[in-house]
């Protein structure tokens, strides 16, 4: 297991890719309506069936934030900045992606085409506007692709954290990305002990506890593999390939709103270069701040800074 995780940042063989994992297009569907068919207090029911389980804090006059979490987790991950804000008089929500946490697990659509309809739905039905959108990891790959095939009417602001794109994948014309044994590695891993994936991810390279002289907090690493293993097998399993084999290039350019991008230099699971710094490259007007030494879970290990840059990003 312990090669699993090195995968993330040492060098392997080149291996034939196979095709049902290869590079995904820059958009697989069309964009749906995103109306939600039923609106319960907690959940938003899409067009297509699923059950989005959603939360909605602070004052509901207030300037609205939405968070888009990363993967395998669900909007639990963002108490921390949700409070924090609403504290502050905004209003914040956030839902469990499809297949993660307490949102239905379909069998299909677990990509993210469906993903950024799924957000799309989400503020429609609660008639968000002004929006600033907010995505970690997976969840800022989410942002892009909402950005990328519903624009920006509805969106005031962007924010990407230890984000997936441009394209996490390395290929021909994406050198700079990751090669694919790291992704089947971690597929491997997740059909042979889901569980144990989880918690070497957690206890090592997410928020670099496997650093010489890491404060290791227990309680981070049991509630994000807990929140893991609350998601559908299949559905996280399918979102391996939605997170490192997606393009979001074109979707960045799309973006014409204040952008900013928050990144750790000592990223394990997303590097630095290839995605913060990329990202930043393609978003025209795009912010970049560069945490030193953070990991890739830094909204947890570096929170006092990161609530403070949020919220001061929030205000201009």
């Amino acid at each position: 297991m312990n090669a699993i995780i090195r995968t993330f940042t040492l060098p392997l063989l080149a291996i034939a890719i196979q095709p049902a994992f290869a590079a995904q297009p820059e958009q697989t569907t069309q964009p749906t309506s995103s109306i939600a068919s039923v609106r319960t207090a907690s959940t938003i029911t899409t067009a297509d069936g699923v059950q989005l389980y959603y939360k909605d804090w602070g004052p509901k006059d207030g300037p609205v934030v939405t968070f888009s979490h990363g993967w395998p987790l669900n909007s639990d991950s963002w108490e921390s900045q949700m409070l924090f804000l609403a504290s502050e008089g905004y209003r914040v929500v956030a839902h469990d992606r499809r297949g993660h946490g307490r949102s239905s697990q379909p069998w299909q659509g677990n990509d993210m085409d469906h993903y950024a309809d799924d957000l799309a739905a989400v503020i429609e039905a609660l008639d968000l506007k002004d929006v600033t959108l907010v995505g970690f990891s997976t969840g800022g790959g989410e942002v892009a692709r909402y950005i990328g095939r519903h624009g920006t009417g509805r969106v005031k602001k962007a924010v990407l954290v230890s984000a997936v794109p441009p394209m996490m994948l390395k290929t021909a014309d994406n050198p700079g990305g990751l090669p694919l044994e790291v992704f089947d590695g971690i597929r491997k891993a997740s059909l042979e002990d889901r569980a144990q994936l989880y918690l070497d991810l957690a206890s090592g390279p997410f928020y670099g506890f496997n650093r010489p002289g890491a404060k290791v907090s227990q309680g981070l690493i049991d509630n994000w593999r807990a929140q893991g293993l609350q998601a559908g097998h299949k559905n996280t399993y399918d979102s391996i390939a939605a997170f490192s084999a997606t393009d979001f290039r074109g979707d960045l350019k799309k973006f014409d709103v204040p952008t900013l991008v928050i990144h750790g230099d000592d990223d394990q699971i997303v590097p630095l270069d290839s995605s913060g710094k990329a990202s930043a490259a393609l978003i025209k007007g795009a912010k970049l701040i560069v945490y030193p030494g953070a990991p890739h879970g830094l909204t947890d290990t570096h929170k006092a800074r990161f609530n403070q840059d949020l919220l001061d990003f929030l205000r201009k």
